[in-house]
This record gives structure tokens, C-alpha cells and sequence, in this order.
């Protein structure tokens, strides 16, 4: 209420503000670029403008993350193909793709039809090799029904997968044994597919803990992360705690006991009406997604419905 309090004060609000309250909003601390988008929007805040966004970027230009999400497909797709896993000579950043390959072990259709929806999932988001936008590589979810806002539960096979319902049955109820937000949580492999978020800060090591289930392995070392799960293990959270604490410092004009950054307190220079909404705005994102309230949490979590328990 008290940032909406602090927009109905401003006079009407102009493309470039408008553009950066926008870029706020898309802000999601779980890419693997997050902390350098939070530096793009601090910037943007105290020039007035900015330049970044979707579509900003040159022609041809290609992250090193984009790479390795092309080399995972096209090493799937190889391996679906029936070619051996060591004959695959790709890397997956620093991994050769055959030693992800491996933890599929003996090659059965239920496998290959998971490794196939792997490989969908991932297609599905990075424009490659047809844009998401191509009827061709939509994604039809095994478990979750996602709406415009929001997200429920299946409870019936997809009409898709319904000439090998049983497979879908199957990674329905393979249960991954991890820990969410510390404590024991059981994950379905078909939710871990559906949450295989390439631009995710965790995605190979998330990829290797899909893999692993699909081979048989439901005890992996490290929890599988997705958006709000396992937020906790965040690499950046300390350097969001700084930026939390340092926008707080800049809209209240308050002291504050604890650390915070200098360098973006000169980024955003003088404070005016519109920068401390724009700061104020940005400072609640970063907090509800460090620590959501309960019943973001519990959505988070990835429980799964009732009736596959």
C-alpha cells in the first residue's frame, strides 16, 4: 500500500519509467544472469533510461549458457537416435555430455520416451531449433496445468501422451528423494521435467538429477532447485540481502545497521519521487522472492497433488 501510495503521487509516469518498472517486474532471482539484471535496473533507475530488455541484444550474438543448452539436446537427440552414450562427443560447459549420458545406464523405451520430453522442455524455451512461438515446439506439460497467472495439478494423463499412458503413469510416480527448503520432500519426476528451466542458475545440476531418476538413481547429493525451490541455496542471496538493505536505505532515507552497497548508492544518485518508487518497487521484489510467504512457499515446494501420494 505504501509503494502503490508512492506512484498515485507522481505525475504521469513516461515511457522510460514506465519501461524500467516493467523490467522490475520480469525480475526473477533464479536466471543465471539475475545478478547482473538487478545491476542493469539500478542503473536504469538512477539514469532515468535504459536499453535493456527483450530484443535489445545484436543479432547473432549467442551466451555461452545458450551453448551448452543446444549441446544437451543435440546430445539427447543422439542418444534417443540409439547411438552409445560414449560416442557422443559434446561438452556440456565443462562436462563432457557422455558422462551425463552414463546415468541414463541400460536404454529401455520408458527411458527413451522421458529423454524425450527432456529434450522438449528444453527446446520448448530456447528458440532452438524453431522459435517458441512455432506450434511445433510447444511443450505439453506431463504434470502441471499452467495458466496465464497461475498453476494447478493434472489429474489424468494428457491427451498427448495417451498412446503411451503408461509411461506417462510411470514418471508420474517416480519420486525423487531430495530436501526442499531443508527439510526430507519427495519430487515427481515428471514435475522435475516439467520444471527443467534452462536459464535456471542450477540447470546442470538439475539436468544430471533428471537424468539420474530416468537411470534409476532417486537419491541425488544435491536437492533439485526450481524458481521459488530451494531459494535458500541461492548463490547470490548474500548479494541480494546487500541490495535489499542498500534500496531501503536510499527510499527511507533511514540509517541502517546493517551492510549495504556503495557503489549502488552512488548508481542511483539523488533521490527524487520517482526513483525511490522505482526503488521501493524493485526492493520488494527481491524480498518476496528471498523469502515468499507461506503459501508461495508451499506452491514452490513442487508437493505435487493428493492423489499421487
Amino acid at each position: 500500500m505504501s509503494i502503490d501510495g508512492m506512484e498515485d503521487r507522481l505525475a504521469p509516469i513516461g515511457a522510460n519509467v514506465s519501461k524500467i518498472r516493467e523490467l522490475i517486474s520480469s525480475l526473477e532471482l533464479c536466471h543465471h544472469k539475475a545478478d547482473r539484471w538487478v545491476y542493469n535496473i539500478v542503473e536504469a533507475i538512477g539514469t532515468g533510461e535504459t536499453a535493456k530488455g527483450l530484443g535489445s541484444r545484436l543479432c547473432g550474438q549467442q551466451h555461452t549458457s545458450e551453448t551448452v543448452w543446444q549441446n544437451v539436446c543435440a546430445a539427447l537427440s543422439v542418444w534417443c537416435a540409439g547411438s552409445p552414450s560414449t560416442k557422443v562427443d559434446l561438452p556440456v560447459g565443462t562436462i563432457p555430455a557422455a558422462q551425463f549420458l552414463t546415468c541414463l545406464g541400460e536404454r529401455s523405451p520408458l527411458k527413451e520416451w522421458q529423454v524425450q520430453r527432456v529434450i522438449e522442455k528444453i527446446r520448448s524455451l530456447i528458440h532452438w531449433p524453431r522459435s517458441c512461438e512455432d506450434p511445433a515446439a510447444q511443450y505439453v506439460w506431463i504434470l502441471m496445468s499452467v495458466g496465464e497467472y497461475e498453476f494447478s495439478y493434472l489429474n489424468q494423463c494428457p491427451d498427448q501422451y495417451k498412446e503411451h499412458e503408461d509411461f506417462w503413469w510411470m514418471t508420474v510416480h517416480t519420486m525423487i528423494h531430495d530436501t526442499e527448503n531443508g527439510g526430507k520432500a519427495d519430487l515427481s519426476l515428471a514435475l522435475a521435467i516439467d520444471m527443467l528451466w534452462p536459464c535456471h542458475w542450477r540447470f546442470v545440476e538439475n539436468l544430471r538429477i533428471v537424468l539420474d531418476a530416468i537411470g534409476g538413481k532417486l537419491n541425488p547429493e544435491k536437492p533439485f532447485a526450481a524458481c521459488g525451490r530451494n531459494i535458500s541455496l541461492l548463490p547470490i542471496r548474500h548479494r541480494m540481502e546487500i541490495v535489499s538493505n542498500t534500496l531501503k536505505v536510499f527510499y527511507s532515507a533511514a540509517d541502517s545497521d546493517r551492510e549495504v552497497a556503495k557503489d549502488l548508492l552512488v548508481l542511483l544518485g539523488k533521490p527524487t519521487a520517482v526513483k525511490k518508487w522505482l526503488a521501493a518497487s524493485l526492493d520488494k521484489t527481491i524480498r518476496l522472492q528471498l523469502n515468499p510467504p507461506a503459501d508461495l512457499r508451499a506452491i514452490y515446494a513442487l508437493s505435487g497433488p493428493e492423489w499421487i501420494k
